[in-house]
Order: C-alpha cells, then structure tokens, then sequence
C-alpha cells in the first residue's frame, strides 16, 4: 500500500494512493496515518480492504508528512563512500547519527524556508524508513520486520550552520522546512528489497545526484539494529538513512549553494517524487 495524509497542514485526512494513482480517502477506517494504523496488525487489517470502494478524493490536494505524530526524526551521515570523499571526510567505521528536529517536518511539496541570512542551503535526496514495531537490542536478521514502511525524505541542510559553526550538526539539519517528508508511505511488502532502488535529484531541471541505495556502507538492516543498541525506536519513528553524492557542497570547481526561487525536484524508485521550491525567510 500507498499510505500518505492530504489536506492543509495541521488538517490533514488519512488516504492511500489505488494503482492509477488517484487519492482514496481511508477516514471511515481510520482516524489518521499514525503510529497506531502501521503496527502490523492494522496494516495487515487495511490491506484488506476493497480499495476500488474507498471514496475518491477529488481535485489535486496538498500532501501532508505521511505519518503523523512522528516522535523521533533520527538520520545517518555519510552513508555513501562517494559522497563522504565529495566533503572530504573518512568513511565511518560506525553509522554517523544525528537527528532533525521534528519542527522540520514538512509535506512533499511545501515551500523549503532557508534560515535568515543563510549562505550554504544544501539538499540530499534519502531513503527514508518507519519503524513498524518497538526495536530495542534487535538482531540485524530481524530489523527488517520492524520496519513499516520506507519513503523519500529531502534532508535540506545548510552547511554554515552545519560544519562551521561549532558543536553537532543538528541546527544545519533542524531548521524549519529542513524535512520534506513523502508523497507516501510505501508499505515494506511493497517495496520488497530496499537495497536496490535508484534515486536521484534535480535542481532546476538539471541533474545533480544520481545514485543507488545498494551502494550505501551500512544498509537498513544494519542501521536499525545499530541504533537499537542505543536508542529505543518507536513505532512512527522516521530515520533517513544517507545522500549519494552530488550535493552542492561538492561541486568542483566550486560549491552550488540554493538560493531562493531555486527548485529542487526528488525522486526514488517505487517511493513517488517530491518538488520544493525555496522560499526567502520570513
């Protein structure tokens, strides 16, 4: 299934995406795409529904964060050999962590707000996951089970706040708008092998990043059983798992930084497509 939330922000009704790619509306069974409606059960529970009968949903609505009430927003740095060698900095012997505030969340193709006075907005195009279950001490041969789904995630960064400005990452990765998240949630049966999905980025219609998610260095098996072995992950919780290369700060002969008015349009295989153009702070 094609889970995904549409309507005005803060407003957002639960849906499904059928297979020609119209809306249909799930609010007659359930109150929202939550936490609660991807535990394997209530999955297993829509996935029986008679999809052809859901109301259709008219017009092109906006798209919202397809979970709702995320609690944890967790990502993984320098997860492809070729992008840490692009910012020059050592393959990890260990999975890079760091989180995004969950105030960065933001729908599919919602307007990217760069900080004020921001000079080195960045973009990534990531592999994004939902945890389906509790995962604590879990076994990489059973860190897949735990996932719900798997989405597209833009980690937006700027790269001052990021790299230069002392202490973590977190506010060069944080700031409002910094998390485009969507169009869908792609349940983990549908998606079959995450390690195998094209993935690519263009800004304002020319190619910046191309990649695959079977060249990360730590796949998702690995990372969700990393991370349990630190922190405790909740069902509705998002991790963005690494960029290929081709991101501004590593283009030669000098860096590309977003400016306003710039587009950025995302996408990965079977998981849809985002489209964000920058805004100026406001």
């Amino acid at each position: 299934m094609k889970l995904l939330r549409y309507g005005p922000a803060g407003a957002e009704k639960p849906g499904l995406l059928d297979n020609d790619g119209r809306i249909r509306d799930l609010s007659a069974h359930v109150a929202d795409i939550s936490a609660d409606s991807i535990a394997p059960a209530e999955l297993a529970r829509l996935g029986k529904l008679n999809i052809a009968s859901l109301p259709m949903v008219t017009g092109s609505p906006r798209l919202g964060v397809p979970v709702a009430g995320i609690r944890k927003f967790l990502a993984v740095g320098l997860n492809y050999a070729d992008h840490a060698a692009e910012a020059g900095l050592p393959l990890p012997a260990e999975p890079v962590l760091f989180t995004k505030a969950i105030s960065c969340l933001s729908g599919p193709n919602d307007p990217v707000m760069l900080p004020k006075d921001a000079r080195k907005g960045d973009w990534e195009v990531e592999l994004g996951f939902v945890m389906g279950r509790t995962a604590r001490y879990v076994s990489e041969a059973e860190a897949l089970d735990c996932v719900a789904g798997y989405c597209l995630v833009n980690d937006v960064s700027e790269r001052e706040l990021q790299m230069e400005r002392g202490g973590t990452w977190d506010k060069g990765k944080g700031f409002d708008t910094a998390g485009p998240v969507g169009p869908w949630l792609v349940t983990a049966d549908e998606v079959g092998d995450p390690q195998n999905l094209g993935m690519w980025l263009d800004l304002n219609g020319q190619r910046m990043q191309t990649g695959n998610t079977r060249t990360m260095i730590f796949n998702v098996r690995q990372i969700v059983s990393y991370i349990s072995r630190h922190i405790t992950l909740w069902p509705g919780d998002l991790i963005c798992t690494g960029t290929p290369p081709g991101v501004g700060m590593g283009k030669k002969p000098q860096p590309l930084y977003l400016k306003t008015g710039d587009v950025m349009r995302l996408g990965i295989d079977k998981l849809g497509e985002q489209q964000q153009e920058v805004v100026a702070w406001r």
